[in-house]
């Protein structure tokens, strides 16, 4: 089954990559099942604890994954059934940590809040990324060369110097998601770029600080995008995430 996803599915190496994507999104979606069964009471699962009454979050397991995988990965290389199963050991240690990164991030058990929403972005970030990984595109917008233009070195490297340059500006600007995209799709950079600023970035502090009408666009700008896109955005997490405690609590639904 390997060899025929192999040969006629990914492109050659790339099916340690494709079972690790699989692995890291299944991961995510049963854990989140999970989760959610625990908080409602129903179901044969519960919280994990050590002797000591400790709640031992999953992101723990999941780094143990996590290193297990990546160095048997590397060991392994690129072929055979251990590169494929070390990608899988990999693909679910991720998911399992990437479900907690909100936790991460603030030190603070936030899994139920409006701040946990951060993990589901970061794990549909990940997706995306490695999803265009797998299909071919390559970082700096290096896919786009030819054969030729590859074999000249200073191109390379100024095509990758630009559009890195490129995307820290899209971050300047503070449009995080974009900035990550430019770095495999140059044209979202160029977008960006060419895009007002989010107020309080620092290019916003930096360029508009005495230019009153690009500030007051960039305000008028960023308050209709996130108010077109706070409810998408919502039902998106209530559907992969689960409702958070506010909204429970202001729907009288049992948390």
């Amino acid at each position: 089954m390997g060899h025929w996803l192999q040969r006629n599915i990914v492109e050659p190496g790339k099916l340690p990559l494709l079972l690790a994507l699989t692995a890291f999104v299944l991961t995510f979606l049963i854990t989140r099942v999970i989760t959610r069964l625990i908080r409602a009471g129903k179901g044969p699962f519960g919280n994990i604890s050590s002797s000591g009454g400790v709640h031992i979050h999953h992101v723990v397991p999941g780094v143990v994954l996590t290193v297990t995988g990546g160095f048997g990965a590397v060991a392994s290389g690129r072929h055979g059934f251990g590169a494929g199963a070390f990608a899988v050991v990999f693909g679910i240690g991720t998911g399992l940590v990437l479900d907690e990164f909100a936790l991460i991030l603030h030190l603070d058990d936030v899994y139920w809040t409006e701040a946990g929403r951060k993990s589901v972005e970061a794990v549909v970030l990940t997706a995306a990324l490695v999803g265009l990984l797998l299909v071919g595109f390559s970082p700096f917008g290096v896919n786009d060369m030819s054969d030729a233009e590859l074999q000249d070195r200073g191109g390379v490297i100024s095509t990758v110097v630009v559009n890195f340059l490129f995307s820290l500006a899209v971050l300047a600007k503070g449009k995080a998601k974009m900035a990550v995209f430019s770095v495999f799709v140059p044209f979202v950079g160029l977008v960006g770029l060419i895009r007002v600023a989010r107020p309080g970035s620092p290019w916003a502090r930096r360029f508009y600080r005495r230019r009153p009408r690009a500030r007051a666009r960039a305000v008028l700008r960023a308050f209709h995008h996130d108010r077109r896109w706070a409810g998408p955005r919502r039902v998106v997490g209530d559907w992969l995430g689960g409702k958070t405690d506010a909204e429970l609590a202001q729907s009288g639904e049992r948390k």
